[in-house]
């Protein structure tokens, strides 16, 4: 075997040290999404994931709870999240904020809701304010619906009942998927049962259910404001230094409650249309909202991306 000469030696180990400390083209391309099983969350995700792979990135969206969220781009492994709710979230995301992990980047939508709610007739009935719901334990069935287990809705809502605030303590969270936690409200609805439900905004519940938003929260528990809501983007800490021109687009990246309202909406309409579909026609018919996206924003190789995306919209 022929040797290698030390100064040679010496270059190959050094050349080899730069090729591991620069990252490759490709995954400076990657963008991992994290998300929660929450139909608006995953409408303005996929969203963003088709519009980043139109643009040449590798973007992905992987479906988890919300601790393991967080857990995941404090560790390095997600790096960017659109479904932080506050201030319910807080208790689960403010110390990840606070060890610099994860980062609050950006209000991707103002003027949400995330509270308990009543079907109109339990309200019409005298179920107003949280201080009213312990007065009918018995027509609940001490209960109070929830949506998947860990979600941070569910344990502000156990939180409630540990603590006996509003005298909540013998009654229990039932928890379910979104979906499941709709079909049982429906079904009561139906035979006018009384129930009390973890109900937000967007989200097509509010059209096709006749509802009203309790009264009563406070800062502990969904705020102090009855329960209105700000959704952030988060990252993971030094996403933006690393990924600047992704970074731009997160920034830009802001969704009207009405525009998820409408889109759910199609989707409910039509069962047979994904989030990612929906959300493309809405946008072929509001070409405003992802110009305003894209200002600035380029592809993955330097190009201005507006054309790029514009050009596949085009198609559709």
């Amino acid at each position: 075997m022929k040797r290698i000469s030390s100064v040679k030696r010496v270059v190959l180990c050094t050349l080899f040290a730069v090729l591991l400390a620069v990252p490759s083209q490709a995954a400076e391309q990657k963008v991992r999404f994290a998300s929660v099983s929450w139909t608006g969350v995953t409408i303005k995700t996929e969203l963003a994931v088709h519009i980043l792979n139109t643009l040449g990135y590798k973007a992905s969206n992987v479906m988890v709870s919300v601790p393991i969220v967080y857990n995941a781009m404090a560790t390095g492994e997600a790096d960017v999240f659109l479904g932080n709710w506050m201030p319910s979230m807080a208790s689960i995301a403010d110390p990840y904020f606070k060890k610099g992990t994860v980062v609050q980047y950006i209000a991707n939508m103002p003027g949400a809701k995330y509270t308990l709610a009543v079907p109109s007739y339990v309200y019409d009935g005298g179920l107003k304010d949280f201080s009213d719901i312990a007065k009918y334990a018995d027509k609940l069935e001490h209960k109070i619906y929830g949506i998947e287990e860990g979600n941070d809705g569910n344990e502000i809502i156990q939180a409630m009942m540990d603590k006996d605030m509003f005298g909540l303590k013998n009654f229990k969270v039932v928890s379910s998927s979104e979906q499941g936690m709709l079909s049982q409200v429906q079904a009561f609805a139906r035979n006018q049962k009384w129930i009390v439900f973890l109900g937000w905004a967007p989200h097509y519940m509010n059209e096709i259910i006749d509802m009203k938003y309790l009264t009563g929260s406070q800062a502990d528990t969904f705020g102090d404001n009855d329960g209105t809501a700000t959704v952030y983007t988060n990252i993971r800490k030094g996403f933006d230094k690393e990924q600047p021109n992704v970074a731009l687009f997160l920034k830009n990246l802001t969704f009207p409650v009405a525009m998820i309202n409408q889109i759910m909406g199609t989707m409910h309409k039509d069962t047979n249309l994904q989030p990612k579909e929906a959300g493309l026609n809405w946008l072929k018919t509001h070409p405003e909202v992802y110009e305003g996206w894209l200002k600035g924003v380029k592809t993955a190789d330097g190009k201005p991306a507006l054309p790029v995306f514009a050009k596949t919209m085009a198609g559709k």
